[in-house]
């Protein structure tokens, strides 16, 4: 049966609304997020910190835990995967809008499947692929410095050109050297938007799984240093933490592997998105599989174990937010999200070093969507 109704009501509170706000804050206006005025703001992206991981390990995360709150828990996106999430962040628009709807997507236009993480080349140019302007862009206008503390080797990256452009991009490897290089610029500005990158959790989730012991190693780390950074605020200085997405653990004894199956890949001629939210577009040449019989293929297949849309389900659910024109063709013929603890591969190709990971994420359950809006200095008031 089609699903034409979203699988989860989104928040109000929005990972797209923290960059903005944080920015309207140094400028004294009003903002969504309702943050009172500071002189510098301070944002931390904590890639794959999820609320429920934070729960789940609260005594390890002993100044993040205790500032959750119902106020501080809000949605990220979908796909609830890094290129999308960041994206919105430092754009404060929805992935419609600016473009990456997932970490893997069509270009439609070479006729290619694309990494919107690692795959920028002449022909997926950072500056108009990723088609708004940031928040560093607009801080520029208000004449407020801005800054993105991250690991040198993003520094040239694509993705770094498409998500903070108009930051001035300062590479700090270890995560104590990116807060002291915060607070270095913090006493070198009488005002200032800091965005603060945090890989490691993610990194380590991917490769060994949040409920790993190295996992829970960045996240006490995390923690620590966030904490000894907060008791350096002074009055005018405001803190934010969130994240991009949230990770849960898939074993490989839960890897779908879809294309065993031949009505799931009937008619498709690229296979694009996350193991938890695979995109699917169809041969245009063929017209035995339309995007409803496919859906309806998956569909019957799967059951509950995955939310299954047609590209027009999806965005009628509002699920990418509002879609621009140029967009509409980067998101697949067919959406398919993992509802229960499993993962869909392709077994085609003969790369299959992706089926290694452990921790996933990219769907719409709450452990991947929900993610932390944690305050501290100016910004706890």
């Amino acid at each position: 049966m089609p699903t034409m109704l979203p699988a989860r009501q989104f928040s109000a509170l929005r990972l797209a609304d923290v960059l903005t706000s944080s920015l309207d804050a140094v400028c004294a206006r009003p903002n969504p997020l309702g943050l009172p005025a500071a002189h510098k703001a301070v944002v931390i992206l904590a890639d794959g910190l999820g609320v429920s991981s934070i729960r789940a390990r609260a005594g390890h995360a002993r100044f993040l835990s205790t500032r959750l709150n119902k106020s501080s828990i809000i949605d990220g996106v979908f796909p609830a995967t890094t290129a999308a999430g960041i994206a919105t962040l430092t754009t404060g628009v929805e992935p419609g809008q600016h473009g990456l709807v997932g970490y893997q997507v069509l270009d439609s236009a070479r006729d290619r499947v694309v990494n919107q993480l690692t795959g920028w080349d002449d022909g997926m140019q950072p500056a108009t692929w990723q088609r708004a302007r940031t928040v560093f862009d607009r801080a520029a206008d208000e004449r407020v410095p801005s800054f993105a503390i991250g690991p040198k080797r993003f520094v040239a990256s694509g993705f770094t050109q498409a998500v903070l452009r108009g930051a001035r991009y300062v590479a700090a490897e270890k995560v104590a050297d990116r807060f002291d290089a915060a607070r270095r610029i913090l006493d070198d500005n009488p005002t200032a938007l800091i965005y603060l990158y945090v890989a490691e959790l993610d990194v380590a989730a991917h490769a060994h799984g949040w409920e790993s012991d190295r996992w829970l190693a960045e996240l006490e780390n995390l923690d620590s240093e966030v904490s000894r950074f907060a008791a350096t605020l002074r009055s005018d200085e405001g803190l934010l933490l969130t994240a991009d997405h949230g990770v849960i653990d898939v074993p490989n004894t839960k890897h779908v592997l879809f294309d065993t199956e031949p009505a799931l890949v009937a008619g498709v001629r690229h296979v694009a998105g996350d193991p938890r939210c695979v995109q699917l577009y169809l041969e245009p040449a063929q017209t035995t599989v339309s995007a409803d019989t496919l859906a309806a293929a998956w569909r019957a297949s799967q059951g509950d174990r995955a939310w299954v849309y047609t590209r027009a389900e999806a965005v009628a659910a509002g699920l990418y937010g509002r879609v621009a024109d140029e967009v509409l063709p980067r998101i697949g013929d067919v959406i398919v999200a993992a509802r229960k603890s499993i993962a869909y591969y392709d077994s085609r190709p003969a790369n299959q070093k992706a089926r290694g990971m452990i921790g996933q994420h990219g769907s719409l359950t709450d452990e991947e969507l929900r993610v932390p809006l944690i305050r501290a200095g100016a910004f706890a008031r």
